[in-house]
């Protein structure tokens, strides 16, 4: 053994944009990405629940899929583009953020950063998902609080809302003049 072997971590250059803004990094090599965030960064709107990638509430964004930031190293995101809760922004993001009030879709909260990142990426990757699709979509994501009933609800309205999605009942919802 030598003293490299047991010299603290230099860490790794990351550059990454968070939320459209541009951050260069020095972070260690095991540190995770939700760690990155929170601690680093300052953006607390990640939540950390089981930090073993199973209960979701830490999703985020990375090049335009989600991932659990829990055991996602901030290294490996070197170069790439994420989007947390508080970066959500536009007409999808609008329209999952007012179905979610509407359809109340939260309660206590704390999965809720997870449920909205991961929300926003089924109405934009799958607008034509059913109820039951948008179920298994949130295999991921724990809540202890809804019973997902009125999570699904808020998804497959605000996908509805943006006119993208196929009603409940399998009636075509049109929204100016398109089916």
């Amino acid at each position: 053994m030598t003293d490299d072997d047991t010299a603290p971590d230099p860490g790794t250059a990351l550059r990454v944009r968070v939320n459209g803004a541009v951050h260069e990094l020095q972070v260690p090599g095991r540190l995770s990405l939700a760690d990155a965030l929170r601690e680093r960064l300052h953006l607390t709107g990640t939540h950390l629940g089981c930090e073993h990638g199973v209960c979701g509430a830490c999703t985020v964004l990375v090049d335009d899929r989600p991932v659990r930031s829990c055991i996602t190293l901030a290294a490996a995101c070197d170069g790439s583009d994420v989007v947390t809760v508080e970066g959500l922004a536009g007409p999808v993001a609008d329209a999952v953020r007012e179905a979610f009030a509407a359809e109340h879709g939260l309660q206590c909260g704390f999965c809720t950063s997870g449920m909205l990142m991961t929300a926003v990426d089924v109405v934009t990757r799958r607008p034509d998902a059913t109820p039951d699709d948008i179920r298994h979509e949130l295999g991921g994501n724990l809540c202890r609080c809804t019973g997902y009933v009125n999570i699904v609800r808020a998804i497959t309205r605000a996908a509805a809302d943006l006119g993208t999605i196929t009603a409940d009942a399998g009636t075509a919802v049109t929204i100016g003049g398109r089916a």
